[in-house]
């Protein structure tokens, strides 16, 4: 509350005309709610009037007013841009490391897609945005600016397209919570947050990643960080991985697989990653809001079945 309230809330307000404001821990509570559901704004409203569970919550009785689309919007918005997100996640992790819950017995990385509204632009736009000169386009026409990503890129995996962002997360490897993400666009190597997602803290643990975190440049930020490198082994053409590589794999993979986990629970329980806003901004705002409430849901999980009890 104290966080939200400093950050939000209008001090230097001089009358008390007009509608007293929503209560912004409740709005905090909508957003959650929000981002498990995987709701868009203008579904909130409906929600929070129709299901007990929701209005039980947030703390609403039957008949209380609900915010509706716009106020919901414009409280995230705001929060987004006073960077409150990314404190209430370090804040609710410093929560967890005073409960012993992240027991930095080892780290593990890997990220994910997050899909947004594809855009319908032309060649030489394309061409553009790819150039970084996205802000110079339809200046003319500010009501179709205010509707155009030119942050998101597109990029292929597996033989599938994506467009969008991703979520790289730092996942401790015992307890599973989110130690630390970042946001890109998704044409961005997985292998290229690495220097931002580690900390001195992590000096001394096991690293464990997927072979796309292999290589000298790789190598040189885990050194870097004191860590334990226990990266899959990667093959190349003429000079395939020997059975004893395989076989390390193979051992690895049974610790990396739990950070699989994390974004299994984000795209089947919580609806899957998906952003429909513009910009970077936005999208990071969302995906810490995302990142927090798995959070959230592990602590309840680990809690409730005692797991390190």
């Amino acid at each position: 509350r104290d966080t939200l309230e400093k950050g939000l809330l209008n001090k230097e307000k001089k009358s008390n005309a007009g509608a007293k404001p929503f209560d912004v821990v409740m709005m905090f509570k909508i957003l959650v709610l929000q981002r498990y559901y995987g709701l868009g704004d203008s579904q909130l409203e409906y929600q929070i009037i129709d299901r007990i569970s929701f209005k039980k919550f947030l703390g609403l009785e039957s008949g209380d007013k609900v915010p509706d689309e716009k106020t919901v919007w414009a409280f995230r918005e705001k929060l987004t841009n006073e960077g409150l997100v990314e404190k209430i996640f370090s804040q609710f992790n410093d929560y967890l490391n005073s409960k012993g819950l992240i027991m930095n017995e080892g780290k593990m990385i890997d990220a994910s897609f997050t899909v947004a509204p594809r855009q319908r632009n032309t060649r030489e736009e394309n061409k553009k945005i790819k150039e970084g000169k996205g802000n110079d386009l339809w200046n003319d026409k500010p009501n179709k600016k205010k509707h155009k990503d030119t942050d998101a890129r597109w990029t292929k995996k597996n033989g599938e397209t994506f467009y969008g962002y991703k979520n790289h997360a730092k996942v401790d490897t015992k307890s599973k919570f989110i130690d630390k993400y970042k946001v890109t666009d998704a044409s961005v190597h997985d292998s290229q947050a690495l220097d931002d997602l580690l900390e001195e803290e992590d000096k001394g643990q096991d690293f464990h990643a997927d072979s796309a975190y292999t290589g000298e440049d790789q190598e040189k930020v885990i050194d870097k960080y004191e860590m334990n490198n226990k990266v899959h082994e990667k093959g190349y053409r003429n000079k395939p991985l020997t059975e004893l590589q395989k076989a390390n794999n193979k051992k690895k993979s049974k610790i990396r697989a739990r950070v699989e986990h994390v974004f299994g629970f984000m795209e089947q329980s919580m609806n899957g990653l998906i952003v429909k806003s513009i910009g970077i901004k936005r999208a990071t705002g969302i995906i810490g809001l995302i990142n927090l409430t798995y959070n959230m849901f592990r602590y309840e999980q680990v809690i409730r079945l005692n797991i390190f009890s």
